[in-house]
């Protein structure tokens, strides 16, 4: 949700969460800047409302725009970033497979893949990534945020490893800033913990 970005604009947004029956869980601040705000809700919402539904009701609060609603796997309160870096720690030969199957959800997206930097082909996926071998496209040289019509992606190369990390939307917004810079840390870090397995990287299997 996009918002006027002065004391007063979020309590009236609560307020009228609070009216149609929603409980704020969580808020995020993904964006600040030219006297506006954008801030990711994570709201338990019986029913819930379509987007559509959404803008028109909060209408009442000028200058609120709605980029998106969708679904979340995400648990307020939970820490699947320090989660993740336990299950690397304990097992860090299976380091960048479970980098993949775990960062959809520090980042409210649907997949993931690990990508062969040279052959531009798919080592790894999660489990609701598509069924593709290759992603020639789709791994720029450095840490990106980018949109491919309906798709929403995050790109990021892990030089240690010779692997490209895709990780993938289509509900929702495009991601943010602060989502790429919160996933490149935690690919920093795992690649760290991950130094002192020799050539270790993800593998296809028949």
């Amino acid at each position: 949700m996009s918002l006027p970005d002065r004391p007063g604009v979020l309590g009236q947004v609560a307020r009228s969460f609070g009216v149609l029956g929603a409980d704020i869980l969580q808020v995020t601040v993904l964006e600040r800047e030219a006297g506006r705000a954008v801030d990711d809700f994570t709201l338990s919402w019986p029913g819930g409302f379509a987007a559509d539904d959404l803008r028109e009701r909060l209408s009442v609060v000028p200058g609120v725009r709605i980029e998106g609603v969708w679904p979340t796997r995400e648990v307020p309160g939970a820490s699947p970033d320090y989660d993740l870096l336990g299950h690397v720690v304990s097992d860090a030969e299976r380091a960048f497979v479970t980098l993949v199957d775990a960062v959809p959800d520090l980042v409210s997206a649907e997949w993931a893949v690990a990508v062969d930097s040279d052959t531009g082909t798919v080592v790894h996926g999660s489990w609701q990534a598509p069924g593709v071998e290759e992603m020639p496209d789709l791994t720029p040289l450095r840490p990106s945020a980018f949109s491919e019509g309906p798709l929403h992606l995050l790109s990021l190369p892990v030089k240690t490893a010779g692997l490209h990390l895709v990780v993938a939307r289509t509900e929702g917004p495009a991601f943010h800033q602060v989502e790429l810079d919160k996933v490149v840390r935690v690919v920093e870090i795992i690649a760290l913990l991950a130094g002192a397995v020799p050539h270790q990287r993800p593998e296809t299997a028949a």
